[in-house]
């Protein structure tokens, strides 16, 4: 007996669904995939970002965005939800709704063990269509590291990474730093994890 085919839904039924729906979900290629749940760290380290992102862009054309923030990327057809965004100036939307983001500049995903793969490989792909975005962050969640990729004028990424809690991450495209202190305040780790050399605990 043959399998049930999944049911195959255009953008329009999607947004539709998803503007009813108690719960995200992501969109690529006629499909809908639910997204997964968060921990309590998860929701901390992006409430950090967010705060320092909008301290630091007051009086500014920039301003973040949470994790509720639907974006699309139009050459390839994903929706998606990033941990957080960042606008600068005009934000452009896909309809009159206002709710799907079409022009971010810095994207910030928080890995997680379900997520992390799709965080670095194919989700990374999709934002690299994204003409406007110039940083996308990987935020690790059970150890201080900050991964940082630069686009370069050439279209290369340039990655480097950040492990101490004293460091910080300088977003040049938005003239704003982030301290990798203050992206994990009040986070606490597992008991086996070694802090990194030269942290402040």
């Amino acid at each position: 007996m043959s399998s049930l085919a999944k049911p195959r839904y255009t953008q329009e039924e999607y947004l539709a669904l998803e503007r009813r729906a108690d719960h995200r979900s992501e969109f690529l290629g006629g499909e809908i995939f639910a997204m997964a749940g968060v921990s309590f760290t998860h929701n901390v380290i992006v409430a950090n970002v967010v705060g320092e992102l909008r301290n630091r862009f007051q009086g500014g054309p920039c301003q973040p965005v949470a994790n509720d923030q639907r974006v699309r990327v139009q050459a390839t057809g994903l929706n998606t939800y990033p941990d957080v965004a960042v606008v600068c100036g005009e934000p452009h939307f896909m309809d009159e709704d206002r709710d799907t983001l079409l022009n971010p500049t810095v994207l910030v995903e928080v890995l997680s063990r379900s997520t992390e793969a799709y965080d670095r490989g194919e989700k990374f792909a999709h934002y690299r269509w994204l003409e406007s975005v110039s940083d996308y962050l990987l935020i690790s969640q059970d150890k201080v590291r900050v991964e940082h990729y630069v686009r370069q004028p050439d279209g290369q990424w340039l990655l480097s990474e950040s492990s101490g809690l004293q460091e910080r991450v300088h977003l040049a495209s938005v003239d704003c730093d982030l301290l990798l202190s203050d992206v994990y305040d009040k986070v606490e780790f597992p008991p086996d994890t070694e802090p990194p050399v030269g942290a402040r605990i």
